[in-house]
């Protein structure tokens, strides 16, 4: 398994919590991408939109592309998956733009292509085009019926496998109760009352097919449906079945992102990294 996160570009991953300790700020990317790469971190995604979707379009939000040419200079390890919306971008330039971050970091960039709206559309481009497929948070058992479809649409087309990677966002404590009072308070849309009225009229206008919870709009990327939290223990057990799922790769936000990614690196990495001793 290999281990990545998201950027916090947005300042955050949490709507109901105005401050969490994480500027959308160069020094504070700058810091984070160096001590991930310590901590054992592979690879980081760096999202791009032009307004901040987590904290209101009024809210700074670092541009995706010159951050990842200042990051490729800073770094030795650490990939950089830089979010394409290719409507953004004239084709040409692009292409000139990623060679020469590519050429920078000395070939460590990669790209994560979020053009799709359909379901359909996306499993076309994906199954003929594409070298990895990333889903947002879900149960491994969901996952794991994801990856199996799509591989056999890869194996249709004679081409080899994916890598599989899925969203999470982590909750690690000590114990069961503490990871829950932390979870009931990311949750907690009346503590803001923007945040509650927003919340109210996200429900009534949302015409998706199953009622949006609480949990998908609390945390972006359906962080919390992965199921990441809990003891350390808990939370490499999970990681185990989502491997046996078939996910190469999980890209998880923290908040504060620093001070929880440093833990889940002493904490749980080296639960799932370590050879088992049962026989």
């Amino acid at each position: 398994m290999r281990f990545g996160y998201w950027l916090p570009v947005f300042g955050g991953w949490l709507r109901n919590v105005e401050d969490e300790r994480m500027e959308a700020e160069w020094s504070y990317v700058r810091k984070l991408a160096r001590a991930s790469e310590r901590a054992g971190f592979d690879l980081t995604l760096i999202a791009e939109l032009n307004l901040n979707d987590i904290k209101g379009p009024d809210a700074p939000a670092l541009d995706a592309w010159s951050t990842a040419a200042a990051l490729a200079a800073v770094t030795d390890r650490l990939e950089l998956m830089v979010a394409v919306r290719p409507t953004f971008h004239p084709p040409a330039l692009l292409a000139k733009q990623a060679a020469n971050i590519d050429h920078i970091s000395g070939g460590r960039l990669s790209l994560n292509v979020v053009s799709s709206w359909w379901a359909e559309e996306a499993k076309a481009l994906i199954a003929r085009a594409c070298d990895g497929y990333l889903m947002h948070g879900d149960p491994p058992e969901r996952v794991g019926a994801k990856i199996v479809d799509m591989q056999a649409q890869r194996d249709t087309n004679d081409l080899p496998p994916l890598v599989y990677g899925v969203a999470g966002y982590v909750v690690c404590r000590a114990t069961e109760t503490a990871a829950r009072r932390e979870v009931e308070r990311i949750t907690d849309v009346r503590q803001n009352a923007a945040g509650y009225a927003n919340y109210e009229q996200w429900l009534a206008n949302t015409q998706l097919e199953q009622r949006v919870s609480l949990e998908d709009y609390s945390v972006s990327n359906r962080g919390l449906k992965a199921g990441l939290t809990g003891t350390p223990e808990q939370i490499a057990d999970r990681i185990r079945a989502f491997e046996q799922a078939g996910v190469d790769l999980l890209l998880l936000q923290f908040s504060p992102q620093l001070e929880e990614m440093e833990r889940f690196a002493e904490e749980v990495i080296p639960l799932v990294t370590e050879p088992s001793t049962v026989q």
